[in-house]
């Protein structure tokens, strides 16, 4: 392919993207899921990839039987599964021209436009959620900020930040893992219903093979790297000596109490282990429950524990001022992470995530061999030192142009609108006028763009609505089970979806919940 037929391709396909975007206005797609089983492409296409190439024709004539026709319309107006995953025409020519640009930005010189924008996008993030000033990039400390894929890498590099700075920790103030029991009766503390997960619990025996994967056995990495927040030091972050007794705090959902969470660690402090990281979460994937930063963070910081947010979903949310409450006592956070692609309006992938003290993250993940290594390394940033992958795409330009196209004015809005819909279909499922009983419960408040209900029953009972549910297919939700009690969420996922949507998801809902009933 030349230019001039890129250029003439390139345009059709802009036309088959947006002529898809415009199909899920018109009906063209009746349910978001499409009706096949797995296995069904194997009869469209060939065994073999073709010797000879094929038309741009050919391709294209494929798309809708192979990609579209078998294609779960995430942005459908039905689709409320699962989270949102926010899309914008912005967004996605910002990420067409990352593609076209096609660098790689391991480091500044690999690519200082990538560098520059991204450091500036994060502050400009930063900013508008009330992120503190210790977290901006242009901050003369040692705060930065930058872009995962997602909340899941944010976390495990925030966790193996953590790990690192505790090692160093254990290593400056003892020579022997015997001298330890004074430093493991100190009162480290979590949450009320905070329990071991199963993150944690895997953390246990997976953190050595963490560490073999990244760097290898107790090897000293005696080297000392400059970089535009400071100084420095690497080395035994590594030192896998202390690994089998630390252990990373989270919840499964989101409680606070000071002395349940004493309680409950007591078993791990008098079996010798070592609290590192609280978990804090901000919008849990369940029931977008909210833990209390405010409450949790200054005894972690008194303690020396690694305070990570995670605020996946509801991070988006604390552009609008009236929801700025949910991140009340960031400042005590050593790292915060959210999905800008979840509800704001810019499509997958964009995790963006600040660290209130860069080097304590750069002291394990430095990476520097001789190819890399370029004279402007003392005082330009190089994003590889934060990440677990070496190279790195060119997300902030979809931030950039979401920000400058859209607005944060339009998003707010866009928000708030999911907020809206969610209220609206809440009161409607319970809406017990012209004699009407209602037979559905609120598992939880609704919250955000986020509502868990279930019918007034057994757990089997909601098990059978959801199945009858999804194979009608006229609207997609999700089910989810918390101490044992199960349950649907109904998440506003699509800019499309208006009123008129909730409306005739709530009457399908009750419509076949009344035939399910009878069966039950």
């Amino acid at each position: 392919m030349d230019v001039e037929a890129f250029r003439k391709n390139g345009k059709e396909l802009i036309d088959i993207v947006a002529d898809y975007w415009e199909s899920l206005d018109n009906n063209k797609w009746e349910k978001p899921l499409p009706d096949i089983k797995p296995g069904f492409l194997q009869s469209l296409i060939p065994e073999e990839a073709p010797e000879e190439p094929e038309s741009w024709q050919q391709i294209f004539a494929d798309i809708e039987p192979v990609v579209l026709n078998g294609n779960t319309h995430w942005h459908h107006p039905n689709f409320f599964a699962y989270f949102s995953t926010a899309c914008s025409y912005a967004g996605v020519m910002g990420d067409i021209l990352s593609s076209g640009i096609a660098s790689i930005g391991f480091t500044w010189k690999s690519s200082p436009s990538m560098t520059e924008l991204e450091m500036v996008m994060t502050d400009w993030l930063a900013k508008a959620i009330g992120l503190p000033h210790q977290f901006w990039n242009s901050d003369s400390g040692p705060g930065v900020g930058m872009i995962q894929s997602t909340a899941s890498d944010a976390t495990l590099v925030a966790l193996l930040a953590a790990r690192a700075r505790a090692v160093k920790k254990l290593n400056s103030q003892n020579t022997q893992l015997g001298q330890w029991e004074k430093f493991l009766k100190t009162p480290f503390i979590k949450a009320l219903g905070h329990q071991l997960s199963e993150v944690g619990v895997s953390l246990r025996s997976n953190l050595p093979k963490f560490n073999g994967m990244i760097n290898g056995g107790q090897k000293k990495v005696e080297q000392t790297t400059k970089n535009p927040i400071g100084e420095v030091s690497i080395f035994e972050a590594h030192d896998s000596a202390y690994f089998d007794r630390l252990v990373a705090y989270c919840s499964d959902q989101a409680h606070s109490s000071v002395d349940k969470g004493i309680m409950l660690i007591g078993e791990d402090r008098s079996n010798g282990l070592i609290p590192f990281i609280l978990i804090i979460t901000v919008g849990t994937t369940n029931t977008c429950a909210v833990e209390s930063i405010r409450e949790l963070g200054p005894v972690c910081e008194r303690e020396g524990i690694w305070v990570h947010v995670d605020a996946a979903y509801a991070g988006s949310f604390l552009l609008c001022e009236e929801f700025a409450y949910l991140a009340d006592g960031v400042e005590f956070a050593d790292s915060f992470n959210f999905n800008a692609h979840k509800a704001m309006m810019i499509n997958f992938d964009c995790s963006p995530m600040w660290f209130k003290n860069g080097a304590e993250s750069i002291s394990y993940f430095n990476v520097d061999p001789a190819y890399l290594k370029h004279e402007y390394q003392a005082v330009a940033s190089d994003y590889r030192h934060l990440q677990i992958a070496l190279g790195r795409r060119f997300r902030s330009l979809k931030i950039w142009f979401v920000l400058r196209a859209i607005g944060i004015k339009e998003i707010k809005q866009y928000l708030r609108k999911a907020i809206e819909l969610a209220k609206l279909f809440a009161e409607l499922l319970l809406n017990e006028t012209n004699g009407y009983i209602s037979s559905f419960e609120l598992f939880v408040p609704p919250h955000l763009g986020l509502v868990c209900f279930r019918l007034k029953g057994s757990n089997e009972l909601n098990e059978a609505l959801l199945a009858a549910l999804n194979t009608d297919g006229r609207i997609h939700l999700v089910a989810s089970k918390t101490h044992g009690t199960y349950f649907l969420r109904f998440a506003i996922c699509s800019s499309k979806t208006t009123e008129k949507h909730v409306h005739n998801a709530v009457e399908l809902i009750k419509e076949i919940a009344e035939k399910i009933s009878i069966c039950y």
